[in-house]
């Protein structure tokens, strides 16, 4: 497998293996203790769970980065935004489309029957206003991303229409605060009209649904807006940041954890803040991530995995922890069989993984420098 080192950022490969690793260890405790519960496997699951969100953040960050680059060069065509959510969708709906095919095999092999509501996982409307469904679950987070990819740009085209004297910049950033906002008004919304019975409620109905999570992503749009225009500031305070989102991630949780807060007993906390204080946490690692250039030796490891990741995530869970627990009864194996189960997953989640990035994932992304595309877009 050939990388290019030059044109990566070592710190966000990092970001990225990380946030890979947790949803893994966090799949694993699922894997070998479903039905049990105790602070070390909940405390496990939550890194999971805070794993989904570094990726949000971090891709909010990357695509605000390239669209905040295109305004730089006064790529704001319809034709120019097409070019960027092309190249985008030849990464992500190849590798979702083909993954959704196989998920309904292995779901009709193991069930006899086909989900109903399946033709609303191919237009990414499984989870758009509604809970998200008990059917490859790996794609809430999947759905969020492509929406957000496509809202904010929109947007931001159709506000230059109607107030062509406006800065590019400002118009921008204009337009992703107005989205931020709005979802912070519709999960207050949600507040006030409905009622959040435990965690599991919570997070089916606002953790995994587009429009109260979208702002997610956005958050990195705000990031990669400051990391731009204020390079500066973000590399001389990248210290004071990484301190500041450490002191908010660290006492925000540690107050939840001894005081047992849970979406059923502080339901406003939870709906309205808790998500967005999490984005904003995490967020102020950045500085330093970004800065982080230079490799160690791990670099080669960290990177591959990095470059795993989105197949990583398809994969791990529906495709492979869900098959193995449907073979075998896991609560009834020795601590040795579990053991070897534990290896079997991550070794299968690492080889269909290798096998999806570098035969299907790899070749299609590099269609898009293809001289046909690029004639299209660019000339």
């Amino acid at each position: 497998m050939y990388i290019n080192y030059k044109n990566r950022i070592f710190g966000l490969d990092v970001i990225r293996a990380t946030a890979i690793l947790l949803v893994l260890c966090s799949h694993s405790t699922l894997l070998l203790f479903p039905k049990k519960s105790n602070i070390f496997l909940t405390i496990i699951q939550f890194f999971g769970a805070i794993g989904v969100d570094l990726f949000f953040v971090l891709s909010g960050f990357l695509i605000g980065g390239i669209l905040i680059k295109q305004i730089d060069d006064n790529k704001i065509r319809l034709k120019d935004f097409f070019y960027f959510l092309s190249r985008r969708w030849f990464k992500t709906l190849p590798n979702y489309f083909l993954i959704l095919l196989l998920n309904i095999i292995v779901f009709y092999f193991f069930n006899k029957t086909v989900i109903s509501g399946i033709n609303r996982f191919f237009f990414f409307l499984h989870n758009f206003m509604y809970p998200m469904p008990d059917f490859f679950t790996e794609s809430w987070s999947l759905s969020i991303e492509e929406f957000a990819y496509i809202l904010v740009p929109v947007l931001f085209i159709v506000s230059l229409f109607f107030f062509r004297s406006a800065s590019n910049h400002k118009m921008f950033i204009t337009v992703t605060i107005t989205v931020i906002i709005s979802v912070f008004l519709g999960r207050l919304f949600f507040y006030f009209e409905h009622d959040v019975t435990s965690y599991k409620d919570w997070s089916s109905q606002i953790r995994k649904v587009v429009v109260y999570r979208i702002d997610s992503i956005y958050y990195g749009f705000l990031a990669a807006y400051i990391a731009s225009k204020f390079r500066l500031v973000w590399n001389r305070y990248k210290g004071v940041a990484f301190t500041l989102g450490i002191i908010i991630f660290v006492v925000m949780h540690g107050v939840i954890f001894l005081l047992d807060i849970q979406p059923q007993t502080q339901p406003l906390f939870y709906i309205v803040f808790y998500l967005p204080i999490l984005s904003i946490s995490l967020l102020l690692f950045f500085p330093v991530f970004s800065n982080w250039n230079e490799g160690t030796i791990l670099k080669k490891g960290v990177t591959r995995i990095s470059l795993l990741s989105y197949a990583l995530y398809l994969v791990n869970y529906s495709l492979v922890l869900r098959p193995i627990q449907n073979t075998f009864n896991i609560e009834t194996f020795s601590g040795e069989e579990k053991l070897a189960v534990l290896a079997f997953y991550w070794i299968l989640s690492f080889f269909f993984a290798y096998i999806l990035y570098v035969y299907f994932e790899k070749p299609i992304m590099n269609w898009r420098n293809s001289p046909l595309i690029r004639k299209y877009f660019l000339d």
